[in-house]
Order: structure tokens, then C-alpha cells, then sequence
């Protein structure tokens, strides 16, 4: 379906990928790649930006850095099971350390990515999220 200006209609049961992340290019470049991907997405700024949105419910995949200020992405990650949303998560991070990933691929994380994200990556990573199966693999 088409709306009135000639965009695709969003289903109510559309998937929706959120992507948080506090660097303004970053996260505009992760929206326009995921938008490409055939994906809708929604970017914020910060984890309380996405925590106050209406889209947090229609969320169906949350792509959050981990370095940023008040809550990092990992902290993110645990409020929202913590609320009880469990929403598949890819982390992304400029400064990855073994001990950190491993932590937080056993707290549940989907994949955790270096920047910059390759985009085989990212599609493999959001495939796996999107089926509910974690992608260590290749994480």
C-alpha cells in the first residue's frame, strides 16, 4: 500500500529497528544503511531518548553503541529486560575488549560489533536478531 505521499504505508506489525547511538554521523549512517536494507528504523540520540519514545513497544531490534554517556548500551541492554522487554540487541562499540563481549554475549546480546560495522555483518547480525537466534559467529 502506498500513503498519501507515495511512501510505503508502515504496518502495525511492521518490523522496527531502533538504533541508539550518541555520535550524530554514526547513527545517521546506520539509519540510512539499515533503510536500505528494507528495514524500518528509528535513531536516537541517547538510551533516555529511546526509553521515553512510543516506539520503544514497536521495537522489534535495538542496535545500541556501548560507549555512551549516562547509559551505555550494555546498561541499556539490561534495563530493558530488567522492564521486561526483551528486544533482540546488536552492540556496536569503537573500543572492543574480549572480557566485555563475552559478557555480554552470555547476558543475552545478539551480536557485539566493532566499528566501523562491515555490512555482511550488520545483514547477518539483523537476520539473526530478527529470528531470535544470537549470531556469536560472527559477532
Amino acid at each position: 500500500m502506498v500513503g498519501d505521499k507515495g511512501m510505503p504505508e508502515t504496518m502495525p506489525n511492521a518490523t522496527l529497528v531502533s538504533v541508539v547511538e550518541d555520535d550524530r554521523y554514526f547513527r545517521e549512517s546506520m539509519r540510512r544503511l539499515i533503510r536500505s536494507l528494507g528495514y524500518n528504523v528509528e535513531a536516537f540520540s541517547s538510551a533516555a531518548n529511546f526509553l521515553a519514545s512510543a516506539l520503544l513497544t514497536e521495537t522489534t531490534c535495538l542496535v545500541a553503541d556501548i560507549n555512551m554517556p549516562a547509559m551505555s548500551g550494555i546498561e541499556l541492554y539490561r534495563h530493558l529486560i530488567e522492564a521486561g522487554y526483551a528486544i533482540p540487541t546488536i552492540l556496536v562499540t569503537a573500543y572492543p575488549d574480549d572480557a566485555g563481549r563475552a559478557r555480554a554475549l552470555n547476558d543475552g546480546v545478539i551480536c557485539y560489533l566493532r566499528k566501523p560495522v562491515a555490512e555482511q555483518q550488520l545483514i547477518r547480525c539483523l537476520r539473526a536478531a530478527l529470528a531470535g537466534e544470537p549470531d556469536h559467529e560472527h559477532s
